[in-house]
């Protein structure tokens, strides 16, 4: 039997299959191509020069003005912002707006009720209103309203 020597780690090794083998097992033949890959990817690389920028500016011109903060530039900013939630509120419908703390107190209210009108639901043959009782979890129906 002709014995190979591994191309990674240069032992001596029996091959296993018919053709010329580079490497004793699978291990070898990963290290060597992750190897091989990062040998690739250091090489060294040249700096690629911008031709498109014009070279006779002035570096003082580049550099933009920084202005500073003035009492019309802020009055200018507060009426702009103002005006602009001026038009948003009037140009929204009421459904969409957001909502607000004192319309999440009063859906806490009317959450906590214990007898709710159901809308969907028709009326007995007699004429009493049908109620969802949040307590019970039954409809319960009643000639008068029941607010609590």
């Amino acid at each position: 039997m002709r014995y190979y020597i591994c191309n990674y780690c240069y032992k001596e090794f029996e091959p296993t299959r018919r053709r010329v083998q580079k490497f004793c097992c699978n291990s070898c033949r990963s290290k060597a191509h992750n190897a091989k890959k990062l040998k690739q990817s250091k090489l060294p690389t040249t700096k690629i020069e911008n031709t498109n920028v014009p070279t006779n500016i002035n570096p003082e011109q580049t550099k933009t003005k920084v202005e500073a903060m003035s009492v019309q530039g802020v009055a200018n900013a507060t009426l702009g912002t103002l005006l602009a939630d001026w038009i948003r509120l009037g140009l929204t419908k009421d459904v969409n707006l957001p909502a607000t703390k004192g319309d999440l107190v009063e859906l806490v209210k009317h959450l906590t009720k214990r007898y709710h009108k159901i809308l969907n639901h028709p009326q007995r043959h007699d004429g009493t209103l049908p109620y969802f009782d949040l307590h019970t979890n039954t409809i319960i129906y009643s000639f008068i309203p029941l607010d609590n």
